[in-house]
């Protein structure tokens, strides 16, 4: 049994202070859970307050701060706050998940809620000319590369392949960072890459876009304004979507970025519709004949 006396280590690796704070394994005594509980209501007030303000908050003395904080393996006070500072910016939201109510009506309401926000968010800050730079590009190029980085992002790179090529347009998508940079190494004059990232963050893919604009092939990138991603790329077609707070809904980021692909799709359509109307119609009578037997359903599946 582990004394109330004994360091909780500390493993950067895998732990940090906020988990040890939490006591998800219950080694904290009474007193030092009462510690925990006021630096976790406001990490941002702990890492700035004295060891006064703390004890006076907590209900303690000032030595059971200090005997806490090396209880907690920090060296002391200012180590612990140093601690808490870096702990921090992990998430908070990851260690108190938003409190949702969980039913499957109220869970349908809020999953379709948020994306119904998501796209009137995207479509109320659309920039019309990015949109139809992209599209020229798209239109006029000897070859399309999509690029992803992560599941996200790596499905809206191959839903832009999904939507173009019934277009007519030569396209490849790839989520493979090896092979993004040997595509990207090796892409001819006449090639457009189109990259995706939610956060814009990704290094391998910014390596990518970097390289490109060094060799002089166009690219296209649908991320965050302003990311590392976003400063590569030719054309930036961005979305800026708070995340929210519940870690357990999927980022509804997802539809607006589906139907800006669907908005490129329409337009590069639209770019040479006698064309596209062609491949469509082949590719349509098809499945007519082989799947269907009629013309109401899906073209594809």
């Amino acid at each position: 049994m582990t004394d109330s006396s004994d360091p909780i280590p500390l493993n950067s690796a895998t732990d940090n202070l906020i988990l040890s704070l939490a006591d998800e394994d219950g080694r904290l005594s009474a007193m030092e859970k009462k510690l925990a509980s006021f630096v976790l209501a406001d990490v941002h007030y702990a890492t700035n307050a004295s060891i006064t303000d703390i004890a006076a908050g907590a209900g303690v003395s000032p030595p059971t701060v200090t005997r806490f904080c090396r209880r907690l393996g920090c060296a002391s006070f200012s180590d612990f706050k140093v601690q808490l500072a870096k702990s921090a910016y992990v998430g908070l939201r990851y260690l108190n998940p938003e409190t949702v109510t969980s039913t499957s009506a109220e869970v349908a309401e809020d999953i379709v809620t948020k994306a119904q926000s998501a796209l009137f968010e995207m479509h109320r800050t659309l920039d019309l000319p990015k949109i139809e730079a992209a599209v020229d590009l798209l239109a006029k190029a000897d070859m399309i590369y999509a690029f992803g980085s992560g599941g996200n992002s790596s499905m809206i790179a191959h839903e832009m392949q999904n939507r173009l090529f019934r277009l007519g347009a030569r396209i490849s998508a790839s989520s493979d960072h090896g092979m993004n940079l040997m595509l990207a190494a090796a892409a001819a004059p006449g090639t457009v890459v189109f990259g995706s990232s939610f956060t814009g963050r990704d290094r391998e893919l910014t390596h990518c876009f970097q390289l490109l604009r060094k060799r002089g092939i166009p690219t296209i990138a649908l991320t965050q304004a302003g990311s590392p991603l976003a400063e590569m790329a030719d054309v930036v077609i961005s979305i800026n979507l708070p995340e929210g707070k519940n870690i357990f809904r999927a980022t509804s980021t997802r539809y607006a970025s589906l139907a800006m692909v669907d908005i490129i799709a329409n337009l590069v359509a639209y770019a040479d519709r006698k064309k596209s109307t062609r491949i469509l119609r082949g590719i349509k009578e098809e499945l007519v004949q082989h799947r269907d037997g009629d013309d109401s359903q899906l073209l594809g599946d």
